[in-house]
């Protein structure tokens, strides 16, 4: 699996989003990402809400205030922030597999005072989520993701009985985000979401630019 970071699709999308990120090319996936304070000028530009909606997004999922969520892939914090702040009485776990972007995850928990926000190193192939969580979530990230009916077949280990998997990437007709031949169709990650042993709970379509699929475990 490439790394798991929310960097590779964001710079494709903020091309067109923002002037920011004017730097993408079709290999970036292949290129350092070490300078995280210099990327969070890019991720976390406000120009990004218009498209992304995070507050629309957190508000969907419904959040009970004690949650625990971990964000997979969660490059400089612009969902995981928001998400500590949104469940005050539990923990959000901030996974990403670039030890910087982990180190500004860290300082920026401690910079904001969100003490209830966990930066975790995370493996290609194993986000490693301390506990069992209520909701997982993956902003434009799945596409990454090899191996992934595996991937997501283990990965139930990480949810409670009762957990959800939130799933956020660019649809196949977006006029951005990363090349469409990088993409993976709805109706694919349905397929795939199934034979790892999922079922769909929700689908929302309220983003511009991106599919927003909730799924349960399909034991639950």
């Amino acid at each position: 699996m490439t790394q798991v970071t929310l960097i590779p699709a964001l710079l494709a999308a903020l091309m067109v989003c923002s002037p920011l990120a004017q730097a993408q090319s079709p290999h970036t996936h292949q290129h350092s990402f070490g300078d995280a304070a210099k990327w969070a000028q890019v991720f976390d530009d406000p120009q990004r809400d218009a498209w992304q909606k995070p507050h629309e997004v957190i508000s969907a999922l419904a959040l009970k205030p004690d949650a625990v969520v971990a964000d997979i892939g969660a490059g400089t914090g612009y969902f995981a922030a928001r998400f500590a702040r949104m469940v005050p009485k539990g923990r959000v776990y901030a996974v990403d597999t670039e030890p910087d972007m982990v180190k500004h995850l860290t300082e920026r928990a401690k910079r904001e005072g969100l003490a209830n926000l966990v930066a975790v190193k995370g493996e290609p192939a194993d986000p490693r989520i301390p506990a069992k969580a209520d909701l997982i979530v993956m902003v434009d990230v799945y596409h990454h993701v090899d191996n992934r009916e595996r991937y997501f077949a283990k990965l139930l280990d990480s949810l409670k009985p009762d957990g959800r998997l939130a799933i956020i990437d660019f649809r196949m007709d977006s006029p951005n985000g990363p090349p469409k031949a990088a993409r993976i169709a709805k109706s694919q990650v349905k397929t795939e979401m199934q034979t790892a042993g999922y079922v769909l709970a929700k689908e929302h379509a309220f983003l511009p630019n991106q599919f927003f699929l909730v799924f349960r475990s399909a034991k639950s």
